[in-house]
């Protein structure tokens, strides 16, 4: 017999584990999407394209639900560029915020209650389900605590740190169904070095996991011209080999035969860029 619903408590609001461990993450998020009467598609403000799960959004269109694209983290973009690059995409409906500064609040709560009311009105029960999806890390729990206004969902500078899903009630009427950050099917599968270098940049792999930083560094470098230069005040010009030997030397990151060690300074360019102290 086929599930319906995978919430298996009312008390807890947790997926039942017995279950869970059984369903592959995408399906556990396509069951989501299928019980949700509005989805929010979380994206990362710098990286618009790269956070877009477009796996996700076909079973969205499938399934015929509204989809809401979230503009996270905004403070770290120009914002006049922000919406630009967002009606060039037609990314509608979307809105703006930065769950970490407190800014866009209200409008999303808004965007929310007038998507719900229009997609629960042939409803017997008057209860509209918010699902909530993206990359990791791109800001999904954070942008549960910043709407309820509690710690209603555990954060972390780890990507993937949510590992199930839960129901949390944001108003009368209306719950979030939080889901863990999932990676296009095909991405999971077969991971290459494109990938590798995107996971790095987009954060969706942390700096202490990646794998070939130095790469992931390079990529940054030639993707953001004189912005690595200008924080480690380096004149590299444009050379990450260069940055990396000499901000590795500044910071005695040195291993036998006085060398750079490479790894543990890239590491660092990489942290720096994840926990936004190198902005755009």
């Amino acid at each position: 017999m086929r599930v319906r619903y995978l919430f298996s408590s009312r008390k807890t609001r947790q997926i039942d584990p017995f279950n869970q461990h059984k369903i592959a993450v995408p399906k556990q998020v396509s069951e989501i999407i299928r019980i949700s009467d509005v989805v929010l598609e979380v994206l990362d403000a710098r990286f618009l394209d790269e956070t877009r799960n477009k796996e996700m959004e076909v079973i969205i269109k499938e399934l015929n639900k509204k989809v809401i694209y979230v503009l996270n983290k905004a403070d770290l973009v120009d914002i006049v560029k922000l919406k630009e690059e967002a009606e060039r995409k037609e990314l509608f409906p979307y809105v703006i915020i930065s769950a970490k500064k407190g800014i866009g609040k209200g409008t999303l709560i808004e965007r929310i209650k007038i998507e719900a009311k229009r997609n629960i009105k042939d409803k017997t029960f008057k209860i509209a389900h918010i699902g909530i999806i993206g990359y990791p890390n791109t800001g999904k729990s954070t942008l549960i605590n910043f709407l309820t206004g509690r710690k209603a969902a555990g954060t972390s500078r780890q990507a993937g740190f949510t590992k199930g899903k839960k129901q949390i009630r944001l108003s009368k009427g209306i719950l979030l169904l939080d889901t863990p950050g999932v990676l296009p099917e095909k991405e999971n599968s077969q991971v290459s070095t494109k990938d590798l270098k995107k996971y790095g940049r987009i954060s969706v792999e942390t700096y202490d996991k990646v794998r070939d930083p130095e790469l992931i560094v390079d990529s940054l470098v030639k993707a953001n011209p004189g912005l690595f230069e200008s924080y480690y005040k380096i004149d590299a010009r444009g050379d990450s080999e260069i940055l990396i030997e000499q901000l590795g030397r500044r910071n005695h990151f040195l291993i036998k035969g006085n060398l750079v060690d490479t790894q543990r300074t890239s590491r660092l360019i990489i942290k720096d860029w994840q926990e936004s102290k190198v902005k755009k």
